[in-house]
């Protein structure tokens, strides 16, 4: 025991799910509380008063007027994207072709791609997020530079290869062979590899064959314990060259399950545009959707309907994804803020506990890695973020109101007026496995 860290502050987590639980039952709210972590790995966690007696002596980091919470889960997000944030004005097709695909062209170099991994990476963790699914590019050098700059952080990431053989630069393909021959060593290489976890990563049907999909299918079989990343129904022209592309599919989802690519390790970014018997579908297998409220706005995409996948009837995991850099911000508080006015341009309501959870235990579970991390249950890692609700003088006001930090209630207020106000300059810092990474200057 000699290793503890002790940690006090007011702590929020989730227990469950409060798209169907109640409140009472999903959030977990200590007003003083105290984390243990020995060894990366939280050893105990309650109230302050509680534990207090049984840790005297262990060296005690406190946060009083702050609020820690487990770090956020970004389930999808481009790192090779990040130079090219804010390319104005076009759909994702021509947007595609004018601003991606030049710009992935540069990660080709390992040296390029290991300059804009490592400032990827800081700019994650300046904005609270710990873990994150992301997409390097068709250069397998582009994810070897991304795993090496995640492994020197210790941090738990999920990446992989883009594969694309078709309606793309010639600079920019591979094909099914190469794709699946780099991808499987890739994966022997990095799945694994200290908190490292591998992601067969297609880019979207229009830019792989039928044969190449399948190949990916016969990755997953394979290595059954990697992940499926890939697009979906984002954009309404993107859906109808799908269709043209593979007419005997039943809509755009079936072209994935015909290769075998729709099971419980598949995380499908945006999924707007879809069918009641697509939803199904995805509940049925068990996968997953990554909500990309801020790129959706910006390239003029759609309004995912939340509510439709996150009914009882065929419930689905569902994670916030930034899509960096069609999103418009690293910072999940501002992705939280546009799933919220996404919601309401539906006339749906997004609490702002729902939305935290989707943050958090959430994107764990749209992951498959609840059992590791995503709340402060004794025995996961200890990733999480320290957040100062009265970061800027305008939120220091607005929450100026509420008297007190004790009930759920009042918590809840003061989360809400975090996910609307705040961004980067709210996280105060962000711990990996019980070690500061980042703290604000």
């Amino acid at each position: 025991m000699t290793n503890l860290k002790l940690f006090r502050s007011s702590f929020l987590d989730f227990i469950a799910d409060p798209f169907y639980e109640s409140e009472e039952n999903s959030v977990r709210y200590i007003p003083d509380g105290l984390l243990v972590v020995e060894a990366g790995i939280i050893k105990d966690f309650d109230h302050y008063s509680i534990l207090k007696d049984k840790y005297q002596g262990f060296p005690l980091t406190h946060y009083p007027d702050l609020l820690i919470m487990p770090g956020f889960i970004d389930t999808h997000i481009h790192f090779p994207q990040t130079e090219m944030i804010a390319s104005y004005g076009k759909q994702l097709l021509d947007w595609l072709n004018q601003y991606t695909f030049p710009t992935e062209r540069k990660f080709s170099s390992r040296e390029y791609a290991q300059k804009i991994a490592a400032f990827f990476l800081d700019e994650l963790l300046k904005n609270g997020t710990t873990t994150a699914l992301v997409f390097a590019t068709v250069f397998p050098q582009s994810v070897e530079a991304f795993f090496e700059e995640a492994y020197q952080r210790n941090l738990r990431m999920i990446s992989g290869k883009v594969m694309m053989d078709r309606h793309a630069p010639d600079y920019l393909k591979d094909t099914p062979e190469t794709s699946y021959q780099e991808t499987k060593q890739l994966i022997q290489t990095w799945h694994k590899k200290g908190r490292l976890l591998y992601a067969i990563t297609p880019r979207f049907a229009i830019t792989s064959s039928p044969e190449q999909l399948k190949l990916a299918g016969k990755l997953l079989t394979e290595f059954p314990d990697v992940y499926l990343q890939t697009h979906l129904s984002e954009n309404l022209k993107e859906v109808e060259f799908v269709a043209e592309l593979f007419p005997e599919a039943q809509h755009y989802l079936d072209v994935y399950a015909q290769a075998g690519l729709v099971g419980d390790r598949s995380i499908f970014a945006h999924s707007i545009h879809l069918s009641d018997d697509e939803f199904k579908r995805l509940s049925e297998a068990k996968s997953a959707i990554a909500f990309c409220p801020t790129s959706n706005l910006f390239l003029g995409s759609g309004l995912f309907k939340l509510h439709k996948a996150k009914s009882k009837i065929h419930p689905i995991n569902v994670g916030l994804g930034s899509d960096i850099g069609a999103g418009t911000s690293f910072s999940l508080l501002q992705t939280a803020n546009e799933a919220y006015k996404v919601a309401q341009l539906q006339s749906q309501t997004l609490s702002a506990f729902q939305a935290l959870f989707l943050a958090t235990l959430g994107g764990a579970k749209a992951l498959k890695i609840d059992h590791k991390i995503g709340n402060f249950e004794i025995g996961k890692e200890a990733d999480f973020i320290v957040l100062n609700c009265n970061a800027t003088p305008l939120m220091d006001l607005k929450n100026q109101q509420i008297l007190d930090n004790q009930t759920r209630l009042e918590i809840a207020e003061k989360v809400f007026t975090l996910i609307i106000l705040g961004d980067d300059r709210a996280i105060q810092a962000t711990y990996i496995m019980g070690e500061m990474a980042y703290t604000k200057k």
